[in-house]
């Protein structure tokens, strides 16, 4: 087996067509754990070949508006274990690759279909953005400080962490069923699904009444003085999570401050003379001094770094956390008995080099 490929899905083979956003990024975790994608691009696709997210692929050119072009792509598709698309709904079956026509060359298929509002409902059909799909969940909302607007999180927690993931693990149950019973299925994975999935345990404590609606008022939310980012001397952060009361002691310890009772630690009038407490104290020494004094002990610690930073700490270094030259963040997650290696760039090949999907050179 080449090295490149090795992994836990390895042998696996993937149809993708190019996207943006969440699609690209599922693919390249799947091509990360071993599985042969080979990404198909409209003839003329500037998406530049050492793009990290594309890493790990070959990636070729048709003309899918074309008969011989929808013919090319059913004859990958009917070699295929899986199919990634993220077009909007309706768009795949007007170039007659639906999932109806897919199945009909290859019955196992795992037809991964990734949208923002999904493939139904009054929205299924207009434009997004990740934003928008976390303003309909719930989730934007909750992010951010009080009095101030909500604050989009990147397009981490919508189009990676509610889409990506979610069509990762949608297609990895269904290839597992497929493998058992030859029967393919259909991934309806939408960003606003998954943002309201990962809402789960808030929905539930606003229920139970344990949850205020409004921006930092709770624990976990930047609310609480003992959890949350402080600034230091020199204008650097650090961040602080002592929510058990054996770190809490501890935190409180090593600022020689005494110990306080949970229910004064808890009880939220105090909160906001709490936090100006830290806040002043924090102020008094610099990031590294903190550093010093809380980083591998059990107060729940760690400076808050920029991306120019973070490459270069010591536990992201012994991890390898990141590959340089250039820096890109490596592989994720880690498997024992096959470690994956640094996957190649995304590499352009011509039809007649991929029409009967040779493994990988």
């Amino acid at each position: 087996m080449n090295g490149d490929r090795a992994g836990p899905l390895a042998g696996l083979r993937i149809v993708e067509f190019a996207g943006i956003g969440p699609g690209p990024f599922a693919a390249m975790m799947l091509a990360d754990m071993g599985a042969d994608i080979v990404r198909i691009a409209r003839p003329g696709d500037a998406a530049a070949p050492d793009d990290p997210i594309l890493r790990g692929r070959r990636g070729v050119a048709l003309d899918l508006k074309s008969a011989r072009g929808r013919d090319a792509a059913l004859h990958l598709i009917g070699q295929a274990d899986g199919l990634i698309e993220g077009f909007r709904p309706g768009v795949m079956e007007r170039l007659s690759l639906g999932p109806e026509a897919c199945h009909a060359v290859n019955p196992r298929l795992v037809y991964g279909r990734m949208t923002g509002w999904g493939q139904t409902g009054p929205l299924a059909r207009a434009a997004g953005h990740d934003i928008n799909y976390l303003a309909l969940s719930g989730a934007l909302w909750s992010t951010g400080e009080a009095g101030r607007p909500p604050v989009a999180p990147l397009n981490l927690l919508g189009d990676y962490g509610a889409g990506a993931m979610l069509l990762v693990a949608g297609m990895l149950a269904a290839l597992l069923a497929a493998a058992r019973t030859g029967q393919g299925n259909v991934i309806d994975a939408a960003i606003c699904d998954g943002s309201a999935l990962l809402m789960t345990m808030f929905y539930d404590k606003i229920a139970r009444g344990e949850w205020e609606v409004a921006r930092q008022s709770n624990r976990l939310d930047g609310g609480a003085p003992f959890y949350g980012v402080y600034e230091c001397a020199d204008g650097r952060w650090i961040s602080l999570a002592p929510l058990e009361p054996q770190f809490h002691a501890l935190f409180l310890s090593l600022l020689g401050l005494p110990d306080e009772d949970a229910a004064d630690r808890h009880d939220k009038a105090r909160w906001p003379a709490r936090r100006a407490e830290f806040a002043a104290i924090f102020r008094r020494r610099t990031r590294d001094e903190w550093c010093a004094l809380f980083e591998g002990t059990d107060v729940c610690f760690a400076p808050v770094l920029d991306p120019d930073e973070a490459p270069g700490h010591p536990h992201n270094r012994a991890r390898a956390v990141f590959t340089h030259d250039p820096v890109t963040p490596a592989p994720a997650p880690r498997f024992g008995s096959s470690p994956a290696p640094r996957r190649a760039p995304l590499r352009p090949v011509a039809w007649d080099d991929i029409r009967d999907w040779p493994p990988p050179v």
